[in-house]
């Protein structure tokens, strides 16, 4: 009995253990390992806006100088204590992923190795340090080259950056189309270093109901409509419209003699006294460069507070009478 009870804590203590169970040759969705990436990619622009905020109140462009070298040390900081602890990033752990070594022989779940994860953090950070920091880099050599050299040096080494960036572009243009042919490795650097997303659970489902995806795709699908709708709705002239429906014109007409003296002294765009006043054809008056700019940006313009058509911006002619005291 002793020795049974011993088998079967090694069978459980084995079953229990990460990725025993789990089938690395079970597919993963492109569009889980496609968030896995953009929850990684917005964690590190949130941890460099919290490191910023701590030097919110010193010198304005303090952190400016060493920006690349600090993004890259806080990208190496998360690496550290998220992929190279359980061969998982932070998305790939809130979709219960995780990288396993397609380099190994063997069928069952292996995690990286630690020359793997060392080269996912570097082809991962350093060509994106390598990108900002180029100019200062060209520099640096040309000035320790003599006069003569230092053009055809930085020439030599700008034409050299510009190929391998572009050579880099290319490939990984052609990975990803290869990752949306096969469903594997959407980042250049895993299919190099040999890592490819497997299921860190069994029998895992992305588990989003036909009731969210709906109601997102309902809402995004008004969002683009409005986006598309309201640069095409005037909507001075449809306010104007409405106040002039509200207010009616009868009423509109008996206020005309008690209000006459208030129009001349407020711009109808602005609100402020007016500035070399104009007028459209109504009886409102407005500022030469509020009436000016409007009527430019809509040729259609309407007045805003009685919706008549807006003519050509004339000078206020007013007459003054002289009352002796």
């Amino acid at each position: 009995m002793g020795f049974e009870s011993e088998d079967d804590q090694k069978r459980t203590s084995k079953s229990s253990s990460p990725g025993s169970d789990v089938d690395p040759q079970t597919p993963v969705l492109r569009i889980s390992q496609l968030d896995a990436l953009e929850l990684d990619t917005a964690l590190e622009q949130l941890v460099w806006t919290q490191f910023s905020q701590c030097f919110h109140y010193c010198r304005p462009g303090l952190l400016t100088p060493l920006e690349p070298e600090l993004r890259a040390l806080l990208q190496f900081l998360l690496w550290r204590f998220t992929l190279y602890s359980n061969s998982a990033t932070v998305g790939q752990s809130l979709l219960s992923l995780r990288y396993h070594n397609t380099l190994s022989t063997s069928p069952r779940y292996r995690p990286l190795s630690r020359r793997q994860k060392l080269g996912l953090a570097l082809l991962t950070a350093g060509p994106r340090w390598l990108q900002e920091r180029s100019y200062s880099l060209l520099q640096s050599l040309s000035s320790a080259a003599s006069a003569v050299d230092s053009g055809l040096l930085q020439k030599g080494l700008r034409n050299s950056l510009t190929l391998v960036s572009s050579i880099t572009q290319i490939a990984s243009l052609i990975n990803f189309l290869v990752f949306l042919r096969k469903g594997r490795h959407p980042v250049l650097a895993e299919r190099i270093v040999g890592a490819q997303a497997a299921f860190s659970k069994p029998n895992v489902v992305r588990d989003v109901t036909y009731q969210y995806m709906n109601r997102e795709l309902l809402w995004h699908g008004f969002a683009e409509f409005l986006i598309f709708l309201l640069p095409l709705i005037n909507t001075r002239k449809l306010k104007a419209k409405v106040f002039s429906i509200v207010s009616g014109g009868d009423s509109t007409e008996r206020k005309g003699s008690t209000e006459e003296q208030g129009v001349w002294k407020e711009c109808g765009l602005c609100g402020e006294w007016p500035t070399m006043p104009h007028t459209v054809g109504c009886r409102h008056v407005f500022c030469y460069y509020c009436i000016k700019t409007h009527s430019i940006a809509d040729p259609d313009l309407t007045c805003p507070k009685c919706g008549a058509e807006a003519g050509q911006p004339e000078p206020l002619k007013m007459e003054v009478e002289m009352v002796a005291m």
